[in-house]
């Protein structure tokens, strides 16, 4: 499991993956939720990194 030291400004699936210690459908099912923003670029799925660290820390979450 990583630290959020070591993730990069923009996430790719794979790197939520290895961070969470989940398996890949479960990580994409996560990205495809509207959890947190994502972007596409053609068939990658992007994540800024303070995005995914603010949902992973409680912070956006409406009530």
């Amino acid at each position: 499991m990583k630290k959020t030291n070591d993730l990069p400004e923009v996430l790719e699936v794979k790197d939520i993956q290895e961070f969470l210690g989940i398996g890949r459908s479960q990580a994409y099912k996560l990205v495809k939720s509207n959890l947190f923003h994502t972007v596409n670029v053609g068939k990658c799925i992007l994540v800024p990194i303070k995005a995914f660290l603010e949902w992973f820390e409680g912070e956006n979450i409406t009530a």
